[in-house]
């Protein structure tokens, strides 16, 4: 595998690096796509729900506790395949085709086997879903569900490693046209199949997860022929899968990845445990959490897709040894990320009320939640550069020090804070987001300080 940290050669004819506007014209265009791909895949999780939610309240909690089960195996995945976004696009500025090759093959073959360890470990949690102290009658309606999705994640992680090759190689947008064929598929088969259309059985919530595999398999087909065919990518992608696979492609792969799971891990389970204290207040608190949490999540892919193009960007730079180039891109994409959420917190600080309203009709709840928006526009801004440091520090190999701040701020910080704030001294829900706020802050202080330093003195030895 190419190792894609070797000190640049020295040549004594003078080089032109491209302008900071320049490099920010080429992230922009490269994260325009990335960030189009996140949104939809929010919609499809936002279409499910309301599909879903027709057919009644115990679907609806049934289809939620699957997802929350399988959030977690789904986290890990998607931080330990973005080490394939890292070393194709390090292969990709070093043009060594045969790396990026070796690249995908292997994390095909990870993909794949995280996907089946995902499925048996979803077989035996079956019978111990009782143990989890949900609704009788949710736990007896799940295992079907829960075991279609699970099974859906083969497909859905191996699209996952394809999708970040392309990206990786600057091909963004057939990706994203199938990921959006493959939600709106889906939304298509939720609608045969839920309720029952066009002389189909209505199959209720196990229709949902029959349409969620099948939008799957058939979007990783339609991925996976592309990758094989097209003239622009044929020459990066393998020509033939089945071949001897490396220990050494699946450790350099793991190097990254495992420390990157780790790190996202640390944000989601805070987050997690953040709604578990406010569901602890009582149903009002969660349900505008519930609110308020949908509208920063969905802010937040912008930077997200910020994020991405610029692992590949950085990726690509040390990969053809130009470290000069590499602080202008990391200070366009904190341009770019401050940008949207100075908007986005504008929006939620002055807005917060109808944007509320748009989801319940309880005054009470759109009082709560309007609440919790204000604070959330206060987080924005250090959310989307935590998010964005870190992935320019994925892109140099840096992993495991972002992972260990990660558990300071989320875990050290954020949760006992929030315990203290939001339970202790009667702040409520509003007192436990201010703590996640401090952690956010934390984490983004330290991880841009890191950033400019690691990527301005860059020589191959972090």
């Amino acid at each position: 595998m190419h190792s894609s940290l070797s000190t640049p050669s020295v040549s004594s004819t003078p080089i032109t690096w491209p302008s900071f506007g320049q490099e920010c014209r080429i992230t922009l265009k490269l994260a325009v796509p990335l960030v189009s791909g996140q949104l939809s895949q929010m919609l499809m999780g936002v279409a499910d729900t309301v599909m879903i939610g027709t057919v009644g309240v115990l679907a609806l909690g049934a289809s939620t506790f699957a997802n929350t089960l399988l959030a977690v195996p789904y986290v890990l995945g998607i931080g330990l395949l973005s080490s394939v976004s890292v070393r194709v696009s390090q292969a990709h500025g070093a043009k060594a085709p045969e790396e990026a090759r070796q690249t995908v093959r292997h994390g095909t073959w990870l993909a794949l086997g995280l996907g089946l360890l995902v499925v048996l470990g979803t077989v035996a949690l079956i019978p111990m879903l009782p143990h989890f102290q949900q609704p009788a009658e949710v736990v007896e309606l799940a295992p079907v569900y829960l075991l279609t999705c699970a099974i859906s994640l083969i497909p859905a992680l191996m699209m996952m490693v394809w999708k970040n090759h392309a990206d990786a190689l600057n091909k963004p947008w057939p990706p994203f046209c199938i990921m959006v064929g493959s939600v709106l598929l889906n939304v298509l088969l939720n609608w045969l199949w839920i309720e029952g259309h066009a002389g189909f059985p209505a199959m209720g919530l196990e229709g949902a997860g029959y349409a969620t595999l099948t939008a799957r398999i058939i979007g990783a087909l339609a991925l996976f022929i592309w990758l094989n065919r097209s003239p622009t990518v044929r020459e990066w992608s393998p020509v033939r899968w089945l071949v001897r696979t490396q220990m050494q492609g699946f450790s350099s792969l793991l190097k990254i990845g495992l420390p990157a799971s780790f790190h996202l891990l640390a944000e989601v389970t805070a987050f997690v445990m953040a709604s578990l204290m406010i569901g602890s207040l009582g149903v009002i608190p969660l349900a505008a959490h519930q609110v308020a949490i949908t509208c920063i999540a969905t802010a937040f892919m912008v930077p997200l897709g910020v994020a991405m193009a610029t692992t590949v960007r950085v990726g690509e730079i040390v990969g053809a040894n130009q470290r000069a180039r590499l602080h202008r891109v990391l200070v366009g994409s904190w341009l770019f990320a401050t940008l949207f959420m100075s908007v986005s917190m504008g929006v939620f600080f002055i807005w917060g009320q109808p944007l509320a309203a748009q989801f319940v009709n309880d005054a009470g709840v759109i009082e709560a939640a309007a609440a919790l928006l204000v604070v959330g526009s206060l987080f924005q801004l250090f959310d989307g550069l935590q998010v964005v440091s870190a992935a320019a520090l994925r892109g140099v190999d840096d992993v495991k020090v972002p992972a260990w701040i990660a558990v300071l701020a989320y875990w050290t910080i954020s949760l006992p804070l929030g315990w203290l704030l939001g339970l202790q001294m009667g702040w409520g829900a509003t007192g436990i987001w201010a703590a996640l706020a401090v952690g956010l802050a934390i984490a983004a202080v330290m991880l841009m300080w890191r950033a400019w330093r690691l990527l301005g003195v860059y020589n191959g030895k972090i």
